[in-house]
């Protein structure tokens, strides 16, 4: 029998550190031929078919008013081996930098949308906007994923689980990056 855990209080501000819906993905957007790449956390499945995902993308993210304008993206999923260029795309600004280039990442043509895919992640969704709602109030897209790309292997791959303050969690373990985290820029 479980027994009853004993609880404090918890601010109410943190508790995505808790509820987290998925991995970490990386965002490839772009508008007016330029593109960015952005982390991200906050997505959830929001119907199977056809295929939505609802993704939190913050008005003061560069992304934003690129995704905004083309109304496509391209949701990457990268592995625990791209950790140090998620935490360095997080806090960048595609404002000041090609991510892409200053990266090292490669652009992949996408079958369907504008944007590119990053070959190095290990899957590709490319997205349509669906529904901006609740874009307005709430910075929440909805999107269409139209095309993905999966790679063979591994089947699992070990992916990021964010939980604030630079940690990360893998299937239990946990990575920090806590040194390199900057708060200005999620």
């Amino acid at each position: 029998m479980a027994r009853t855990l004993a609880k404090r209080g918890f601010p109410v501000s943190e508790i995505r550190r808790y509820l987290e819906p998925g991995p970490i993905v990386l965002v490839s957007s772009a508008s007016k031929g330029k593109t960015n790449i952005m982390t991200m956390g906050w997505h959830t499945v929001m119907e199977f078919s056809p295929s939505l995902v609802g993704c939190m993308i913050s008005s003061g993210n560069h992304s934003h008013a690129m995704i905004r304008e083309s109304g496509e993206c391209v949701i990457n999923l990268p592995t625990t081996k791209l950790t140090d260029t998620v935490v360095g795309i997080g806090n960048t600004s595609g404002n000041e930098i090609d991510k892409f280039e200053h990266f090292g990442l490669t652009r992949v043509k996408a079958a369907k949308v504008g944007v590119p895919l990053i070959g190095e992640c290990h899957a590709s969704f490319e997205c349509r906007l669906n529904d901006d709602a609740l874009v307005k109030n709430y910075s929440f897209f909805v999107f269409e994923v139209v095309k993905a790309h999966v790679a063979a292997s591994p089947k699992h791959p070990e992916t990021l689980h964010y939980t604030g303050d630079g940690v990360f969690m893998v299937a239990g373990k946990i990575i920090s990056r806590r040194s390199h985290f900057r708060p200005e820029m999620l």
